[in-house]
């Protein structure tokens, strides 16, 4: 590297950052088993499947072109980005702050592969896994590049206008995706969704997870990716990064409280699910606001955020959507939440940390007007209708040209078996030819007939 950018360098940033980026890329394979759980167990490979084909996909991607389109230059009014980076081009031997340029690809590569996996958890148990790819593909490339371009990319720090328009002009906060990330999956699953249909048997047929053990596994792979998610966004080994590392815990502890709250009150009962499903809206809802806040305003954040969730997701009953496994509740609507109430809970103590001679930005409720509120709405209403809109003129093209679902027949009888020729569980020879013990006691059984005394002696 040229002499003037090694000297910019600092070891410790650099392998915050690169260890930030593998804990990123964990949450995907957490994602996995979160939703693997919440499924049926026949379609269960398949819900997997998504994630992990999205991981090989989107990485791809974002090596030939994703890169450039959202993080070098500008094409004009801070809405995409050029191509003079393509294939990486003249990265090797870049800086990005103190730490290689390469280590910040990485990184926010793995925020380029979580945000299409986030919405597959809306169409689980009736899609083409072929439509699925094809989709991640051409969203990708037309949602969310556009929208991690108008977030993340701030240019030349030291002028305005020059980087993504809600970054650099609206001057909308949301330091880890929000809005890019939760917002706009979560947008997109609404669309999608409505575009795919219900699934066969929904809402008078129960759902139920099939393996709760799963749903706690994924949850607590997520919460551990999700401090690199957060902290590793400060991009250095600082104060920034301190404050948003326990931001994320005490916001995720007091959403999890807050969702088994709602459901005791209402149902009389708290749930691991619930539990579970509280602490992702708590990840999603201080995701935009973990630099903003303090950890008192975390703690606000992530029990609104738990109760709010709650709520949202008995919501696609009564307005009749299927969203499977409650991606728009979560996402969307935790989302939302955080990115908003950081318009209440900012404080200058936390938004001016690394610019002490700054008084930093703060919130009605800190001392500050309703600028930075309007200013989040903007960024909300924005990244929102420009995913649901997107994304359901993709979905209807592709509906329509290469079809989106799986016949009634397969849905009915196993995605797994039917897109896999697969089953998650040896069971016998209706779920894969399996010749386990269980298999062999059902055949055992049937031999005798249950009504002699001589088989109720053997059995007891």
């Amino acid at each position: 590297m040229p002499p003037d950018v090694l000297e910019s360098l600092n070891s410790g940033d650099t392998a915050w950052v690169l260890a930030a980026s593998a804990l990123v890329l964990l949450m995907t394979p957490g994602l996995a088993f979160f939703y693997g759980g919440m499924s049926r167990s026949k379609s269960v490979l398949n819900m997997m499947m998504m994630s992990f084909g999205t991981i090989a996909l989107v990485s791809v991607i974002w090596v030939l072109y994703g890169y450039s389109l959202a993080f070098s230059g500008d094409v004009g009014n801070g809405l995409i980005g050029n191509l003079d980076k393509i294939g990486l081009k003249d990265t090797l031997l870049t800086a990005s702050g103190t730490s290689p340029e390469l280590a910040f690809v990485a990184f926010q590569l793995m925020f380029a592969i979580i945000t299409p996996a986030l919405i597959s958890g809306a169409i689980a148990d009736r899609v083409k896994f072929g439509a699925w790819m094809v989709f991640v593909g051409i969203w990708v490339t037309v949602v969310y590049l556009p929208v991690a371009h108008w977030v993340f990319y701030f240019g030349d720090t030291s002028k305005t206008g020059d980087g993504g328009w809600l970054a650099d002009s609206v001057l909308a906060l949301d330091f880890a995706g929000g809005t890019a990330v939760h917002i706009n999956a979560g947008m997109a699953a609404l669309a999608l969704a409505l575009v795919v249909g219900k699934r066969v048997g929904w809402p008078k047929e129960q759902m139920r997870p099939h393996n709760l053990p799963f749903v706690l596994l994924g949850a607590g792979l997520l919460w551990f990716g999700w401090f690199g998610f957060n902290a590793g966004s400060a991009l250095a080994a600082n104060g920034q990064a301190a404050v948003a590392f326990v931001n994320t815990q005490v916001a995720t502890g007091a959403a999890a409280l807050g969702w088994i709250i709602v459901e005791k009150l209402r149902h009389g009962k708290s749930t691991t699910l619930g539990l579970a499903s509280g602490a992702v809206a708590g990840l999603v809802a201080i995701t935009p606001a973990c630099a903003s806040v303090n950890p008192l305003g975390a703690i606000a954040i992530g029990l609104i955020a738990g109760a709010l969730c709650a709520v949202a997701v008995g919501l696609k009953y009564r307005l009749g959507f299927d969203d499977s496994l409650d991606v728009v509740g979560v996402h969307a609507v935790g989302g939302i939440t955080g990115a908003l109430l950081i318009g209440l809970f900012a404080t200058g103590t936390v938004t001016g940390i690394l610019t002490p001679e700054s008084d930093g930005v703060n919130g009605l409720l800190m001392g500050g007007g309703l600028e930075q509120l309007g200013r989040q709405a903007i960024g909300v209403v924005a990244v929102g209708a420009f995913s649901f809109v997107a994304t359901w003129v993709i979905a209807k093209l592709l509906d329509v040209t290469m079809g989106l679902r799986v016949t009634p027949e397969d849905e009915v009888s196993g995605i797994d078996q039917a897109a896999h020729a697969e089953t998650a569980y040896d069971l016998g020879p209706s779920t894969g030819g399996g010749t386990g013990a269980l298999a062999a006691a059902v055949a055992a059984a049937k031999e005798k007939p249950a009504d002699k005394p001589a088989d109720r002696k053997v059995e007891a």
